[in-house]
């Protein structure tokens, strides 16, 4: 499989017409690996670090998910193609970045990836649509055990998986989920939120992980902690976590209705409007915008059917895929045009809004 079959693969980000829930946009689950008797990448020579690579490539291909899957070296890819990865969280910032000796296999249709020799020799991941994380732990356990069939893991009896950061000692698991989040940042509780989540043992990030903005009032929430819990055991934990967020999210977005609806739909109608007729674009105005009209659906001003058409312009209002699109490269003001075009195009034939049936409190 090519870099450009790839991409214009359906996936589970970008095609998900299945896309169902109203707050939960992704869940995944990660796994740190790292083989035994081989120095950690930041430590391991260049030599080393190929001889890794060329093993753990051909251990992963063996695997059923992996048939016909993307099996590529960092360096064969170009800045926009890495780029195209890392907005499909299939591929971490610092991967991107890196030199020699780096590599990543992903199955065609995107559920599975696996980097290899970023800061551990394997970060195995399972990305699922919506709210699934008992569904992603599977599937990665699954594959996980393949892979220990063919590959030797670091691993202590007391300290469990060995990795290059001691935070991810144990499990090495760090499960997650993306979710939108509109009301709590517009009823400006996110900061609250936050704190709470701190206090229960896991971190919340923006929408490319750590340092990154929350763009589209898009967070993702995972486990601090791998040390001293087991996987079944940190799945249930977050997954009662990440359900309280839901409801605060449903709370604050009644409460929003409750005390202002009209404020509230004036924001999305202008949403709206600015999508159909702006002629520069931003990223994260972009985001901003299209996360009022996600917000809209499941307030029921537009038709379910269109989350799912959200959901992918989250994701192709983006830089790199955006300049793929179009076939070129371009500074941010000429990105900035063309997201305009390629939204108001979107936006030509999109549902108009119809604020009647949750203005007669039907919702």
């Amino acid at each position: 499989m090519t870099i450009a079959s790839l991409i214009d693969t359906p996936s589970e980000l970008t095609d998900s017409a299945s896309s169902k829930t109203a707050i939960v946009l992704m869940t995944r689950v990660r796994l740190a690996r790292n083989l035994a008797g081989n120095p950690f990448p930041g430590w391991a020579k260049p030599a080393q670090r190929e001889q890794i690579l060329e093993t753990c490539r051909g251990a992963i291909a063996a695997t059923t998910p992996m048939k016909r899957s993307l099996n590529v070296a960092i360096s064969e890819l170009s800045e926009l193609e890495k780029q195209i990865l890392v907005e499909r969280h299939l591929i971490s910032r610092e991967l991107s970045g890196s030199k020699g000796g780096t590599g990543v296999i992903i199955s065609k249709d995107q559920a599975f990836s696996v980097m290899m020799n970023e800061e551990d020799h394997l970060r195995i991941q399972v990305l699922r649509s919506g709210f699934q994380l008992k569904k992603a732990w599977n599937a990665i356990n699954e594959f996980d055990s393949a892979l220990e069939e063919q590959l030797d893991f670091a691993f202590s009896p007391t300290l469990g998986y060995l990795t290059a950061c001691p935070t991810n000692l144990g499990t090495a698991m760090r499960a997650s989920a993306m979710m939108h989040l509109p009301a709590l940042v517009i009823s400006s509780q996110m900061e609250k939120v936050v704190r709470a989540v701190n206090q229960l043992g896991m971190v919340v990030r923006g929408l490319f992980g750590e340092g990154s903005d929350a763009s589209g009032s898009i967070f993702q929430i995972s486990n601090q902690t791998t040390l001293g819990e087991s996987e079944d055991e940190i799945i249930k934990r977050l997954g009662s976590v990440l359900q309280s967020i839901v409801e605060h999210e449903l709370n604050a977005r009644e409460k929003l209705l409750e005390a202002d609806a009209g404020k509230l739909f004036d924001k999305i109608g202008r949403a709206y409007g600015i999508l159909q007729n702006s002629h520069l674009l931003s990223s994260s105005e972009a985001m901003n915008l299209l996360s009022l009209i996600r917000l809209g659906v499941d307030l029921g001003v537009f038709p379910d059917a269109q989350r799912s058409v959200i959901d992918r312009l989250f994701i192709e209002a983006q830089p790199g895929h955006l300049q793929h699109a179009q076939k070129g490269e371009f500074d941010p003001g000429q990105r900035d045009l063309l997201r305009a075009v390629r939204l108001r195009s979107e936006f030509a034939n999109f549902v108009r809004p119809d604020f009647t049936f949750t203005i007669n409190g039907n919702n």
